[in-house]
């Protein structure tokens, strides 16, 4: 399990493109016949994958978590951005096409994946209440269409893990997809103090990429994200970003609320 520290903003703005990468970039998702395990200290967020090829996948916790099982204490969420497979959950098995999510409730303790050409995201934070392991569909999430062409970053974004949907305890996830010609992500910017946030980018060519703007609005950086890589944003960071083309990206939350609109707004003026 590769563990990382939480980073402060007043050091964060020091950082040169190698520490900013090392820090805040995971690109090391989506190795087949594993599953792979990150853990942030920022809210305890715990970022994965699962590609089981031909063979069955189970879930273990690690010293780091301290625990019997990987659920005891937490809850999760596992997005299929594969081909179909399945999601086996203390005996009971859910097929998971591609972009059904599946989430699964603390106390859960036996977790394991299957599927040849699957490919299972994996985001998971503390829990203090269990709630039923739930199938949530494409079909099923809510979409807000925003953005315009005029502004590049016409777009659908797809609320999977949302009050309205499934109850969770802090897990907030989502998917946004732009429309062909669009490239901007979360333009204006903002901030949520009151949450952390991950950001997966998908769908980008082998010589395309997303330039994922980070820091405190008035010491903005910014980091070179190819397709499958991850971006862990901390609750004082803006997480907006460019790309060379159309794309799609996985948002994950947890902290306080799960209030979508409960952001701090960054004026157009005040970036640097």
């Amino acid at each position: 399990m590769d563990v990382r520290y939480a980073a402060n903003a007043r050091d964060a703005k020091h950082y040169d493109t190698l520490q900013l990468r090392e820090e805040f970039l995971i690109n090391s998702l989506f190795k087949p016949n594993e599953i792979v395990l990150i853990y942030s200290h920022v809210d305890r967020m715990l970022i994965g994958s699962a590609c089981p090829g031909e063979h069955l996948l189970s879930l273990e916790a690690g010293k780091e978590l301290g625990v019997e099982y990987f659920l005891e204490r937490r809850e999760m969420t596992v997005l299929n951005l594969g081909e179909k497979g399945t999601v086996e959950t203390d005996g009971e098995t859910r097929a998971l096409g591609r972009y059904d999510a599946l989430y699964v409730g603390m106390g859960t303790r036996n977790v394991s994946f299957k599927g040849a050409d699957a490919k299972f995201y994996i985001l998971s934070s503390p829990a203090h209440a269990a709630h039923p392991t739930t199938l949530v569909t494409l079909d099923m999430a809510v979409k807000n269409h925003l953005g315009s062409k005029a502004d590049s970053n016409e777009r659908t974004i797809n609320k999977y893990l949302d009050p309205s949907v499934v109850k969770t305890c802090q897990l907030a996830m989502g998917m946004t997809v732009l429309e062909e010609g669009c490239v901007w992500n979360t333009m204006p910017s903002h901030t949520h103090d009151r949450r952390m946030e991950v950001y997966l980018y998908l769908d980008l060519p082998e010589d395309a990429f997303v330039v994922h703007l980070m820091g405190e609005p008035g010491e903005t950086r910014h980091i070179v994200v190819r397709d499958g890589q991850a971006v862990i944003s901390p609750s004082w960071s803006i997480h907006s970003g460019v790309g060379t083309r159309a794309y799609r990206f996985v948002w994950g939350m947890c902290g306080e609320n799960q209030t979508y609109s409960d952001m701090d707004a960054i004026a157009m003026k005040d970036l640097r």
